[in-house]
Order: structure tokens, then sequence, then C-alpha cells
């Protein structure tokens, strides 16, 4: 088949030309044509078709044209777009080599987008955009190795980064810093000296761990990251935190707070002997001592859960707080420890014993209510007999109920220049730091640790610090666009929207973006990610 010219005419000084379709073919005289019909014949697409082959442009049928490749591309055009305009790639500018720069970058994005184990990025990163994103090869293979000798490039530059990180994000000094403690647990036996049996907030008192210690701003914005052994205690963190704050960061005045873990009388007098103020929260214990010091009236006032209470007491300011939802949760709480203990004392009662040992029951009794938390709650005694006989205390029952829902916070600053008011909303904001490490800890999956060398645990925690770092800024941004969701959540959410290239015939012509899923169109609108997936990135 091909198009024939037949004739030309010039009308109202234009040209105009006829075309007529022809068929070739042979017969035994030799070759042929014949008139087909006429190109005006033919329908409207068939005469485009027939004009744009006559332009020179080339055509396949349907069936040659195919998507080659299909990355997963929006979370990590996000994270790419976040890492240029908080300028990190100068931060690692002085680590390594290109390629060991971009195996970093590759990590922290993985924190955020499918944590794992360095053994199996090279799966999860299959089928991602991942390395382009960091700027290595499409054939990157991820290798453990690689990964390793790339960590270690951080040893002896740690200071720097987080100097450059605080610069970065806190222009202006930073006047309340919060500080919390969390515990991280190893699948072994871990660095020696470093991983310790200690208090597990992870519930994992049979793992060896660390404790990370953390400050950050009131927004959780993190300032400071340091690993420790796992079993220091809490009250020993505190002035080794100040002292690293005040020397690297410049950190002069400042309020911290923290919870009653770290609040010991020689840590408090040292804060306030640098000139450092402070707000903690006291036991329930120190609670109830100073309530019982009350004088009547104020006792009566106290029942008030509608207000804040301010009392000074030899010297030191007290600020008791509460609310009905917290007084719901401890009677809830108490009533359920109560419950099981009792539930525990029929069982342990009921036993049938063919020779009794008093000491051993009663010993057996102990355990049973402190391991339920509820010893305090119950007198209990075991006769000659071997009868187990036990009581509720019911004063202290009554007295703590009357102290339900309450908490008792201190603090160094005077009233005029923080307010109660102040000070439950300084508390508050550790309250809201502690939830940001559930996602340090869940969202980034820094537990559990895997790693051998103490370098490199503390080089792996540093690692998704930097990933909670990034999170934290863009979390900020998102929260004042009103935004709830949290980062990591919608950066694999936005993972859908992909990215392939267009293979006609042999040849691979030119990168294309899927469209972006209709349920992420307003999400991405109000964050102002719409320029981000206008068009697919240069090849």
């Amino acid at each position: 088949m091909f198009v024939q010219t037949t004739t030309s005419a010039r009308k109202n000084g234009k040209t105009y030309v006829s075309y007529l379709v022809r068929e070739s073919f042979r017969t035994p005289k030799g070759p042929r044509s014949r008139t087909v019909c006429n190109i005006t014949d033919l329908p409207a697409a068939t005469r485009d078709l027939i004009g744009a082959s006559l332009k020179g442009q080339d055509f396949l049928p349907a069936s040659q044209v195919q998507l080659h490749e299909a990355l997963d591309y929006g979370g990590l055009a996000v994270l790419n777009d976040a890492w240029s305009r908080f300028q990190l790639d100068g931060l690692f500018a002085g680590l390594g080599s290109p390629r060991q720069r971009g195996l970093l970058k590759a990590i922290i994005y993985s924190r955020l987008l499918f944590p794992c184990a360095k053994l199996s990025l090279t799966q999860q990163a299959q089928g991602t955009w991942l390395a382009r994103a960091c700027g290595l090869t499409p054939q990157e293979s991820f290798n453990e190795d690689d990964l390793y000798t790339a960590m270690d490039q951080i040893n002896g530059h740690w200071v720097s980064l987080e100097k450059q990180l605080y610069e970065r994000a806190f222009p202006q000094a930073v006047r309340l810093v919060l500080y919390d403690l969390t515990s991280v647990y190893f699948e072994g036996h871990g660095p020696e000296h470093l991983a310790q049996y200690g208090h597990s907030r992870d519930h994992r008192a049979d793992r060896r761990q660390i404790i990370l210690a953390v400050a950050t701003d009131t927004e959780g914005l993190p300032l400071h990251v340091s690993v420790l052994r796992g079993n220091r205690n809490d009250t020993q963190t505190l002035q080794g935190l100040l002292h690293t704050l005040r020397r690297r960061f410049g950190i002069k005045t400042a309020t911290f707070v923290f919870d009653g873990g770290m609040s010991s009388e020689i840590n408090l007098e040292a804060m306030t002997a640098a000139g450092l103020g402070y707000v903690t929260r006291l036991s329930a214990l120190t609670l109830q001592s100073l309530v019982a010091e009350l004088a009547l009236e104020k006792q009566f006032e106290f029942g008030d859960r509608q207000q804040l209470m301010e009392i000074t007491d030899q010297g030191k300011r007290y600020v008791i707080a509460g609310g009905p939802w917290r007084q719901q949760r401890d009677r809830e709480r108490r009533q359920s420890r109560v419950d099981k203990a009792e539930a525990e004392l029929k069982r342990l009662a009921a036993v049938k014993r063919k020779g009794v040992d008093v000491q051993k029951l009663a010993s057996q009794v102990g355990r049973a209510l402190q391991r339920l938390k509820a010893h305090k709650y119950f007198t209990y005694q075991v006769d000659v007999q071997g009868h187990l006989q036990w009581e509720r205390k019911v004063e202290l029952i009554a007295r703590e109920a009357q102290q339900d829902g309450w908490y008792l916070l201190h603090t160094n600053e005077p009233a005029e220049r923080c307010t109660g008011a102040q000070v439950l909303g300084h508390y508050k904001g550790l309250l809201d730091v502690e939830e940001a490490f559930c996602q340090l800890k869940s969202y980034l999956e820094v537990r559990p640790v895997h790693h051998r060398r103490p370098d490199r645990v503390i080089n792996h925690v540093r690692l998704c610090f930097l990933a909670y770092w990034l999170s934290a800024r863009l979390g900020g941004e998102w929260r004042a666009k009103g935004e709830t969701e949290e980062v990591p959540r919608v950066l694999r959410n936005l993972q859908t929207i992909r990215l392939g290239r267009l293979r006609m015939g042999e040849d691979v012509h030119r990168t294309v973006m899927t469209e972006v899923p209709k349920n992420l169109n307003e999400q991405i609108q109000k964050l102002g990610l719409a320029a981000l997936f206008a068009a697919p990135p240069n090849p």
C-alpha cells in the first residue's frame, strides 16, 4: 500500500493536492498497481495517520508499546525534595566516596519507607527508585559489607554533623529542651560493655540493651542523641547531657523538661547552680506526703479538679495538675490490679497441699502480688495450718482514690517568668515527645539491633536519628498545613505513584509517570507537593 499524488491545483492562493491510496502487486508480466480509493474517502482518523506518516513520524502496533520498569517513586520524590531543601548533601560532603554517601542516604530513606536489616535492603529496594534517588546506578547491589563500610565513615564526624543539624534547624537559640530516655534491646549478646541488662522500657528484661537519651525542642525536632550502657541509672544521665548541650550547641540559658526518673536532688541542685531552669514530675508518694501536709482548706481545694494548684513548700515551687480522664484511668488501673490480685489470692488459697511450708507459701503470695503491682493494696497471712487469709487496705485505697488523676510537677522557674499553666504546658510537651519516641522505635525500626561492633551500633542509632530528624522537619511543615497523619505513613502511601519507561518495539523512548491515585490528590494539594508530580524527573 502506498499513497500517490495525482493532481494539484491552486485556488485562492493555496495549493491543493489530491492523493490516491494504491496497492502494488506482481503479475507474470511484471509489477503492477491499482487504485484502492481516494484518500478523501477514508475515515478522518485514518487520514490523520497517513498525514503524520507522510511527515516522517513512525507508528507501531499497540501490542509493541510496553511499559519498561515500574518503580515505586512518590515517597522518594518527597524525601529527595526535602533533602535538597534542608541542604543535607552538604552535611555529608566530607564523608567517604560519592557512592558511600549515596549508600548512607539510602539507609536513611529506607528507615522511613521500608525499615529492614542491612542484609534485606537489596530485596526491599527492588522495584523502587531508591538507587536513582540517592545518585547510585540502577544496578546498585546494596551489598551488606559496603553498607557497613559506608556507616563507618561517620566515625569521628558525628559532633560536626550534629552541630550542623542544630544550626540549620534552630537559627535562634533553643529556650526549652525536652529530655527523655528509652531502651533498645539486642538479639543476642550485643557489643561488650555497651549491651547490658537493665530496666527495659520494651518489657524485654530477658535481653541485653542500650539506653538512648534524646533531647528535642517542643515540636519533637531532635537536637541530640546519646547511646548509653544498658544498665545506666536514669539519674546519672542528665548532667552529661547538660554538659554536651552547653559545649556543643552553646546553650547557656534554657528550661529543661524531664521525667521523675532523672530528678534526683543532686541533679536539680546542679541545674539551679548552673542557672538553668527545669520542670520535672515527682513521684505519687511525694504527692501524697505533700498533700498530707496541706492545711485543711487547701485539702478541700485539692478536690476541685478543674483548677491547677500551686504550692510553695520550704522555698520550693510545686504545681499539682490533672484532669477527669486521668482520674478515670487511675481508678480503672487500680481496680484492675486489685481484681487480678484477689483472683490470684483465691487461686493460691484453693490449692490443696500435702505438706505446708508457711514461709514458702507467704513468699509465693508476696511475689504474686508484686508481679501484679498490687502488693500495697493487701495485708495477708498464712496460719500454721497453711490457710491463706487476706484483706484489702481500705483506708489506703480510699486515700489514693482522692488523688486519682493528679500528678505533681516541680520547677525552679519563678512564677513571674513561668505561670502554673505554662509549667503544665511544658510537661505536656514532654508527653508528646514520648509519642515521638514510639515513632523512633516503631516507624523507624531502630529495634531490635543486630550489630555487634560498638561503633556500628552507635552509627546505626545515629542514622535512625537522621531519619527521625528528616521526618520531624517534614512533620512540622505538614502540621502547619493541617496534616495529622504520620510522615512515614504518608510517604509510604505516596510510593504507589510509580515511574516507568515506554518501550516501543526494540527502543526505550521516554520516562512516564503513572496517574496520581484519586485518594491522594487532595492530600498532595494540601501539602504543596503537586509540583513534584506534575512531570516525571529528568532521566
